[in-house]
């Protein structure tokens, strides 16, 4: 027997058409790329994304075609987002951090016809646009006031095209299964690959990843994602947000400790999002400055493993609630974020802080297993090391143009790359993204424990940890380290500040004082460089052990 209730499909427009209906006087504020303070509201930007839509097909857009967008978190970013998608067409977020090799490759591979992009970004696009023959004209998301010189073609300014339009469209009539979304994956191990997201999964993603549990985002919250909109969606908030009708507070391109303060500060914000470095900023300028956070309430930290020091320091010093998170790409990327759990509440503040350093339980509409090497489960006892298995409906079930075969198992599983333990009570904690992972003596050491463990020291910058080969344990741990400026760090300082806080066996067996560690272009340590990098390093137990 079938139901008897409305086939209401479920599209990105019906977020921004609630937030206009029922929050439409709901504030966006942004610290624009031109400089001042902009400020809009929900219903400035229903009316500018319709107005986009119709601009996009004057120039020639139509549904199905991808529309590509490099810019900042701003206001005029999420118009154009909402009305890419109004109009049916496929939202691609360029990430401008890429090399100009990946950033060719991703256009093309993605047949990219536009272009908008922030004044930021005009020399980036301006380099690879010869390579680029798939577009057919540029953006640039400004007034005419601040438009730039440049040696693009057909080029438009964003602020001329929403004035000539009157804002009278009506949304593309799509199937909640269309593409409306595109993202492509860094790319750490060959080529990066498309993740094309749907109506429906960016939907339901959106209601998962506010849950009570996860952003839990309320009419009440002002909201500041400092992760950007060119990463996985900008962890759903672009949605999450308007659905919940909270007001948004959008960083532009400052992201700096001082830039991010002002703005909680100034505009009351509640809850924010961002990646381990930016918060180590904020830390510092907080610590530097004695300024307190008396307004903000949640701080959700993902992207990679946030120290203990760094959650304790939030909790301890300045009574914000840390959520640690994980998610993917491929996962639309939420899918596992910290909150305590009922009968936690009466744990003291370092028991708390034990479950906290995990990235925390799995959000509704998110499956999780760990299985050994032969793809038998593991028991879920927060000992047994496995690789993280994930399914659900906001996860792709294949790359764009079938990139890299079949990526599910038979049973629908996706092999997310990581490996973690899972816990009795459901808490997940990421050990190594399984190519980074160090096997000694057959057995597994988390590089990523250790690093966090190296941080906690008050002279320590920055640490990464990569295996080298050894004569007799296969790999043992290589600690890299940037110490403060100023500070006399030796490599006895590190290793006796980490006895204790670590397995006896885990004990890195050299460290390397470094000026600079490198990064991708989504801010996570690359291993990959350091492993070339120290590909002939010798480690002083080598000699010994042969």
């Amino acid at each position: 027997m079938k139901g008897l209730m409305q086939d209401w499909p479920l599209t990105v427009m019906s977020i921004i058409d609630h937030a206009n209906r029922f929050h439409a006087e709901r504030e966006i504020v942004t610290r624009t790329v031109e400089g001042p303070i902009h400020r809009c509201t929900y219903s400035d930007i229903h009316l500018r994304a319709r107005k986009c839509a119709q601009a996009l097909v004057k120039l020639g857009m139509k549904q199905s075609d991808i529309v590509a967008t490099m810019a900042w978190n701003t206001h005029r970013h999420m118009e154009i987002w909402y009305g890419i998608m109004g109009l049916g067409a496929v939202c691609h977020t360029l990430n401008p951090r890429l090399f100009a090799e990946q950033l060719t490759y991703i256009i093309n591979h993605a047949e990219d016809k536009l272009i908008f992009l922030d004044t930021s970004f005009v020399a980036v696009l301006e380099g690879v646009a010869d390579t680029l023959p798939d577009v057919k004209g540029y953006v640039i998301m400004t007034d005419r006031e601040h438009m730039p010189e440049t040696s693009l073609k057909n080029v438009h300014c964003y602020e001329d095209l929403i004035d000539a339009e009157d804002g009278d469209f009506a949304w593309a009539d799509v199937d909640e299964n269309d593409a409306c979304g595109l993202c492509y994956t860094s790319g750490t191990t060959g080529n990066p690959k498309g993740v094309l997201y749907s109506h429906r999964s960016n939907v339901l993603h959106a209601l998962a990843a506010n849950s009570a549990d996860a952003l839990g985002m309320r009419s009440v919250d002002a909201v500041l994602p400092v992760v950007p909109m060119f990463h996985a969606n900008a962890w759903s908030i672009t949605f999450s947000a308007p659905a919940a009708g909270a007001k948004i507070v959008m960083p532009g391109a400052n992201m700096d400790g001082a830039s991010i303060y002002e703005l909680l500060d100034t505009e009351g914000v509640t809850v924010t999002a961002a990646v381990p470095t930016v918060w180590l900023m904020l830390l510092q300028h907080l610590q530097e400055t004695g300024v307190k956070l008396p307004k903000l309430e949640r701080v959700i930290i993902g992207g990679s493993a946030a120290p203990r020091t760094m959650i304790e320091a939030f909790e301890r010093d300045y009574g914000v609630t840390v959520m640690h998170a994980w998610g993917m790409t491929e996962l639309s990327p939420m899918g596992t974020l910290g909150a305590l759990k009922a009968g936690m509440e009466d744990l003291s503040f370092d028991e708390k802080l034990d479950i906290k350093v995990k990235q925390g339980r799995a959000i509704y509409t998110v499956e999780m297993k760990i299985t050994d090497d032969d793809g038998k489960e593991l028991p879920s006892d927060g000992v047994a090391f496995g690789h993280l298995m994930v399914r659900g409906p906001a996860m792709a079930g294949a790359y764009l143009k079938d990139e890299g075969g079949n990526i599910l198992d038979k049973d629908g599983w996706f092999d997310t790359g990581d490996v973690a333990t899972l816990d009795p009570l459901g808490f997940m904690q990421i050990t190594d993204r399984a190519k980074d992972v160090i096997k000694s003596g057959g057995e597994w050491i988390s590089s990523i424990e250790l690093e966090n463990t190296a941080v906690g020291h008050p002279d320590v910058v920055e640490a990464a940890v990569i295996g080298i080969v050894h004569p007799k344990w296969d790999e043992r741990p290589l600690l890299i380290v940037i110490a403060k400026e100023g500070s006399n760090l030796t490599k006895e300082d590190v290793l006796g500040y980490m006895e204790g806080k670590i397995a006896k066996w885990w004990m890195p067996d050299d460290v390397v004082f470094v000026d600079e560690i490198p990064h991708t272009a989504t801010g996570k340590i690359q291993k990959l460089t350091l492993r070339q990098t120290f590909k002939d390093y010798t480690l002083p137990t080598a000699a010994a052990a042969e």
